[in-house]
């Protein structure tokens, strides 16, 4: 290799994630340590806390970096779709390829929160993620011309969260496919419904 070129070593901050990235999602928020999680990054408790504050702050942390990942994944998802109807069922596309990847241990932020306080940073950083779902559901449902984009999309959310449920307790990624197949009948549903 020649002498000008370099590999840079991932920060503290990029190391810290990764190992609560895969120790929180594999194990969960709360049976994993600072101590095991400074141990799997390499670095000192020290930096943790200089960087983070926080256990609570570094969860947050990482279910943020989990709601960016999803949500790249999924907007690069529907640019293989064309209309309106495609790219709101792609969605289910996208959310089975997810469930396809050996490592799938379900939603990380359903078992965050499950485990946090009210009001907390992790609740929080859940409510953002969910958000996210629903207001993209109903943007996608606006774009195709459903009077009722919110109702629409309250019912696409439900069968996201079921089929993510169901995916992980089931060990069925097909869940998505059954998923997908739900929302078609509830977009063509909604499409026929006269306007409110």
């Amino acid at each position: 290799m020649p002498s000008n070129v370099t590999t840079s070593k991932p920060s503290a901050r990029e190391r810290l994630l990764a190992a609560a990235d895969e120790l929180f999602y594999r194990d969960g928020v709360q049976s994993v340590g600072i101590d095991r999680i400074v141990q799997q990054a390499g670095v000192a408790k020290a930096s943790l806390y200089n960087l983070f504050g926080s256990k609570e702050e570094l969860v947050k942390a990482y279910l943020d970096a989990r709601h960016a990942s999803t949500r790249e994944h999924v907007e690069r998802t529907l640019t293989r779709f064309r209309t309106p109807r495609e790219r709101l069922l792609g969605v289910f596309d996208a959310q089975g390829q997810i469930f396809t990847d050996p490592d799938f241990n379900g939603c990380a932020h359903i078992t965050a929160s499950a485990e946090a306080l009210p009001g907390s940073p992790v609740e929080c950083a859940a409510d953002r993620y969910r958000s996210w779902v629903r207001t993209m559901f109903t943007d996608l449902a606006r774009e195709a011309g459903v009077a009722d984009a919110e109702g629409l999309a309250r019912q696409l959310h439900l069968l996201y969260d079921g089929a993510g449920v169901s995916a992980r307790m089931d060990r069925d990624p097909s869940a998505a496919t059954t998923a997908r197949e739900a929302a078609a009948m509830l977009f063509d549903t909604a499409v026929k419904a006269p306007n409110s």
